[in-house]
């Protein structure tokens, strides 16, 4: 039941994160949600997503590839501020796509070549 509870947790996170996204753009980027995590979750989510957030239009350049399977929109900085991830904070900020990470990891190795995303 705990595995379910944080799939949950997460997907109700990334609808949220969605919807500040889309329906206030102006003022996501200025001011994001705070993310915290229940207190029994192993991960501190806001610290997860902290380098994301730091990143002016990274978060919507990650929800686009996530939901088009298409990595075109990653940037430079974004691949920078996604490779400062921590590997456990993956399965916890995309429960619902395991393989994103990893493909997003290997896209910003080409568009980043010194970049050294945490394993």
């Amino acid at each position: 039941m705990g595995n379910n509870s944080r799939a949950i947790f997460s997907l109700v996170l990334v609808v949220a994160l969605c919807a500040a996204i889309l329906i206030t753009p102006g003022t996501a980027h200025e001011q994001p949600p705070r993310l915290q995590s229940p207190p029994d979750f192993p991960i501190d989510l806001e610290k997860c997503w902290s380098s994301l957030f730091n990143t002016q239009g990274c978060i919507l350049e990650v929800f686009k590839s996530v939901f088009s399977g298409k990595f075109g929109n990653v940037g430079v900085a974004c691949c920078k501020a996604f490779s400062t991830i921590d590997a456990n904070c993956w399965p916890h900020m995309f429960p619902l796509n395991p393989f994103f990470p990893p493909l997003l990891k290997d896209n910003c190795a080409h568009i980043v070549p010194n970049s050294s995303t945490n394993k």
